[in-house]
């Protein structure tokens, strides 16, 4: 997939996004008011917040497709997860502020008890949001954005969210309103765990971690498998955002001229680049086999 073809999809992604948070916003927020349940309200302008980090993701996989220049030679893709990262960090600032409404609520004991229409208010947000969630996880996955799979999960954190809300709507009206504030505690726990999940992912693509397992063992068999490759003396890879970097010193027969071993190293380097298309760059360096 090419670069235009990747911002294409992300645009795409976030414009159909930002329109259904919009317009859920505005639905949670009225309908929030007229029915009486705080709950609702803040869950609208939580709807709207997704607006803001799907505004950041677009921006930010636009920056980190720019060609590389003098002032960044290896690219901007790390412009990517550095936005993945400041999404964790608001997906996590609401999960803690949402916990602490919860506990706050729980011990002052500040029930109410909104108007039935907020239940289906709270239904119609949660389907729209898993909805939501599921669409952009999808492009996510396609284009191996760690921003946009931030924003999906930001997706569903409102989705739980909602479900908090309905849970605690409906509790309140059949007289057992403490269950608002308990169940956004418990939601804001998984928040939480999520949001230090996808940190833990950015964090990997900018502190150049090796490639998993699977993608070292094909590397190895695409080199070995190059003729006239005897060995390999030493492979490192290093992820870069979305995006991999290989550098690899291979064996050759000594007695082999320095065209011929050149010819092997530029078809080891065609191989890996051609084959594995999440690698953007393979160095080789070629040694000498044998006495």
């Amino acid at each position: 997939m090419d670069k235009l073809e990747r911002q294409k999809i992300v645009n795409k992604i976030s414009i159909i996004t930002i329109i259904a948070n919009v317009f859920l916003s505005f639905i949670k927020i009225i309908v929030g008011i007229v029915g009486r349940s705080n709950a609702l309200v803040a869950d609208g302008f939580h709807s709207l917040s997704d607006v803001f980090s799907t505004v950041v993701v677009m921006i930010g996989v636009k920056l980190a497709e720019k060609e590389d220049d003098e002032t960044h030679p290896y690219g901007h893709e790390k412009i990517e997860p550095v936005i993945g990262k400041i999404l964790s960090n608001i997906l996590l600032l609401t999960a803690v502020y949402m916990g602490y409404k919860g506990i706050k609520s729980i011990f002052i004991r500040d029930y109410y008890i909104p108007e039935k229409m907020t239940i289906f208010a709270a239904v119609f947000s949660i389907l729209v949001k898993e909805w939501m969630f599921r669409y952009t996880i999808r492009g996510a996955k396609k284009v191996e954005s760690s921003a946009l799979m931030a924003d999906a999960w930001h997706h569903r954190s409102d989705a739980l969210s909602s479900i908090g809300s309905l849970i605690g709507i409906t509790g309140a009206v059949f007289g057992y309103p403490i269950l608002d504030p308990i169940a956004s505690v418990i939601i804001s726990i998984f928040i939480c765990k999520v949001a230090i999940e996808i940190y833990i992912q950015s964090v990997r693509a900018l502190i150049d971690s090796a490639a998993d397992k699977e993608t070292i063992k094909n590397i190895k068999k695409i080199i070995l498998g190059i003729n006239g490759v005897i060995q390999i003396d030493e492979l490192k890879t290093r992820i870069h955002a979305n995006k991999l970097y290989v550098d690899v010193e291979i064996a050759v027969d000594r007695n082999l001229s320095v065209s011929e071993a050149h010819k092997i190293a530029e078809d080891v380097h065609d191989s890996i680049e051609n084959k594995i298309k999440k690698v953007k760059h393979c160095m080789v360096h070629v040694n000498p086999f044998g006495e």
